[in-house]
């Protein structure tokens, strides 16, 4: 029977990265157990890094065959994750959002399930969704009472209703918020935990503080091939991109492709182009860089994210690329600041 077990509902890259940390830090000790709902997060699973691991489908998208299928394959996954904790005397679950139903029902069903005296929610980090608070809704709130009628036909799925914040920030069962270095919130400073830089250069190497050269990484997309830019604008934004590294001091640069970009458009002579058997996200987990720039790719954001401040992230040429719309502009533009991007126009 273990003291504490700490599980990890897990949904995305960035959460995997977190949970990772958090399990090696302030869950030290405790027994560790992965469970990931998104198909998408399994190949970056390394099941040799924690006690259990699980894919658990999720109950909307993933019905089990037959009358009440949704119903069901949340009790299945309530079974599968108790399955996989056992006993305990203390539980911390841990997830990036607590409304949904695919995860809510745990609150109540496993330290049941697990004979637990203690039990504490945990939230995980979800880059940009967690730059701001999303009140809920008087909809948000009445759906909360009719998931709780589910209890109706199955004592275990009682769904825990609270107020404030959808991801459960202001909920009484929440003692902790685990947000990124350098990124904004408006979470309660009683709760907050700031993480260290998601990125953990491995021991290959050179310290923080010995020499070594400067390095960046170049995300490439496709620009011309979609029809985000004119072929004659492409020279000039590589250009000032790269001028833009050289100012820096930057001696070596490596360029990740896009797989669209066949004809890798970023690419400059003396780039080092990767090709890499490992998915991107837990590759650059492991380096150092000095700077990540691009023009528009989401890795952007992934990247500045993953980062401390010591790294800089740029996007270039947005004088020239194309967007839908204007709205699709400033969208953009206002979510690359809030998560810290500097864009050079």
């Amino acid at each position: 029977m273990a003291s504490t077990v700490a599980v990890y509902f897990v949904a995305s890259p960035l959460q995997y990265l977190a949970a990772r940390q958090i399990a090696q830090t302030h869950e030290a000790g405790a027994r560790q157990l992965l469970v990931w709902y998104q198909p998408g997060v399994g190949p970056i699973v390394r099941p040799e890094h924690w006690d259990a691991t699980a894919y658990m489908p999720w109950p909307r998208l993933s019905p089990l065959p037959g009358r009440f299928g949704r119903h069901r394959r949340l009790r299945e996954n309530i079974r599968l994750v108790a399955s996989l904790v056992g006993r305990c005397d203390t539980l911390h679950l841990h997830s990036a959002v607590f409304d949904t139903e695919a995860i809510n029902y745990f609150l109540h069903a496993l330290p049941r399930a697990a004979g637990a005296r203690e039990m504490r929610a945990r939230i995980l980090p979800d880059g940009l969704i967690s730059v701001r608070r999303y009140p809920l809704s008087p909809a948000k709130r009445a759906l909360q009472r009719l998931r709780w009628l589910r209890r109706l036909a199955a004592p275990e799925l009682k769904y825990t209703g609270f107020s404030g914040d959808r991801i459960g920030s202001d909920a009484a069962f929440c003692d902790r918020i685990y947000v990124l270095p350098g990124m904004p919130h408006e979470y309660p400073s009683a709760k907050v935990v700031t993480l260290q830089p998601l990125a953990q250069p491995s021991a290959a190497q050179p310290a923080e503080d010995a020499p070594r050269e400067r390095r960046a990484l170049v995300v490439g997309q496709p620009l011309v091939g979609a029809g985000l830019l004119d072929a004659q604008d492409l020279p000039a934004v590589s250009a000032r991109l790269h001028g833009w590294l050289r100012e820096q001091g930057i001696e070596r640069i490596q360029y990740k492709g896009h797989p669209k970009d066949p004809n890798l458009e970023l690419c400059a002579p003396g780039d080092e182009v990767l090709s890499l058997d490992e998915p991107l996200e837990l590759w650059l987990a492991r380096q150092r860089f000095d700077a990540i720039v691009g023009v528009r790719s989401t890795a952007l954001l992934f990247a500045r994210q993953l980062y401390g401040p010591s790294t800089e992230v740029m996007a270039f040429g947005w004088g020239q690329v194309r967007f839908k719309s204007a709205a699709e502009r400033r969208d953009m533009e206002r979510t690359f600041k809030s998560c810290g991007v500097v864009i050079d126009q």
